[in-house]
């Protein structure tokens, strides 16, 4: 596949789905690469933070970019996530999603690790561009999940070094300042993607980082209406991409949910603590709720809090209330009717941690 294609729109971090007993649910996982193909994304990110990727089994790690690229049929491409805190099981994975038919690779930071940035550049990204010498990679900035991250310095020696092997990164720092040193070390052609989703407009916006696109979370409610918004940003229609933004505002402000809750201790004593449920939790809380995919989770990630659901649900009403065609397209593509889901008190309560 051709670098270019990695350099700008909204790729989709897709939700793993799960069925009650924990195992996959393919048959949602097609429908939900199928729906998100009809509503003009980008392109799809199996196997990321999103998608639970670190629980899944290796052979279901597998599965899952499989059955994205065959229900797919070449028709977008597919940036299939195969990094580790393994130089080795990355290579390894990375090789396995080759041979599948993946179009690139999503390279998170080598987390838990705790390697340097030199290490993570000589001894991680660089050895795996030794040995999947076929496919482009992005490297993945998280460090807030990672607990290290690729340098700014690091990162343009990489892009420099292989153009056409690295031409993007996913930037998930929140740090604006790094950001910034990205843009000025690594030069005009490197890609910054937003890695979230609350902030994508605001780096499109800086001229000093120039983000060109995202990976998103959620856009695996609203494809249609979070392609629109980046794509009206780089047409320079403002005014379009701010009147999506402020609709879409709630979800954006949900991908994770914070929930005031106690604990009684063992002698008696009360304690006020914040619970605070992340990606994808809240995410699929919301597409249970809408009949897209049930809220599963793999352990330790599980239910979350009636309020906090509350929280989710309240979310979703504020975005059909500011503009229901935003959520509309669910409709036809789950067999289900958005209004009817949101008002229906059975399907939340049913969704709250007992």
């Amino acid at each position: 596949m051709s670098a270019s294609i990695l350099s700008s729109g909204l790729w989709t971090a897709i939700a793993t789905p799960f069925l009650a007993d924990g195992s996959l649910d393919t048959p949602s996982l097609e429908r939900l690469v199928e729906f998100q193909i009809g509503e003009g994304i980008t392109g799809l990110v199996p196997c990321g933070t999103t998608g639970e990727s670190p629980t899944l089994t290796k052979p279901e790690h597998l599965q899952v970019i499989e059955r994205t690229i065959a229900t797919n049929h070449g028709r977008i491409p597919i940036l299939a996530g195969a990094g580790s805190n393994s130089t080795a099981s990355a290579i390894k994975t990375a090789t396995e999603a080759a041979d599948l038919g993946a179009d690139a690779l999503l390279i998170v930071d080598c987390y838990y690790n705790g390697p340097s940035s030199r290490e993570l550049r000589r001894d991680y990204y660089e050895a795996i561009l030794r040995e999947v010498p076929e496919l482009p990679l992005v490297p993945y900035v998280i460090p807030g999940r990672s607990g290290c991250a690729l340098g700014a310095a690091d990162l343009a020696i990489l892009h420099q070094t292989y153009p056409e092997r690295v031409p993007a990164v996913k930037q998930a720092t929140g740090d604006f300042d790094r950001m910034r040193e990205d843009r000025h070390l690594a030069g005009d052609s490197l890609a910054i993607l937003s890695g979230d989703d609350d902030l994508t407009l605001t780096m499109m916006r800086d001229d000093q980082i120039r983000c060109s696109g995202g990976v998103s979370v959620m856009s695996n409610l609203v494809p249609g209406g979070l392609s629109r918004l980046i794509e009206a940003q780089r047409n320079g229609d403002t005014a379009e991409a701010d009147r999506l933004a402020d609709a879409i505002a709630p979800l954006l402000r949900s991908v994770g949910i914070k929930d005031e809750a106690s604990r009684t201790l063992p002698d008696g004593r009360q304690v006020k603590v914040i619970d605070a449920y992340r990606n994808p939790v809240p995410l699929k809380v919301m597409m249970a709720g809408l009949g897209m995919m049930g809220a599963t989770t793999r352990a330790p990630l599980g239910p979350m809090s009636a309020s906090a659901v509350t929280q989710a649900r309240q979310a979703l009403r504020a975005v059909h209330a500011s503009d229901p065609s935003l959520l509309s397209p669910i409709d036809d593509a789950f067999g289900i009717k958005v209004e009817d889901r949101l008002e229906d008190d059975a399907v939340w309560a049913s969704l709250a941690a007992s």
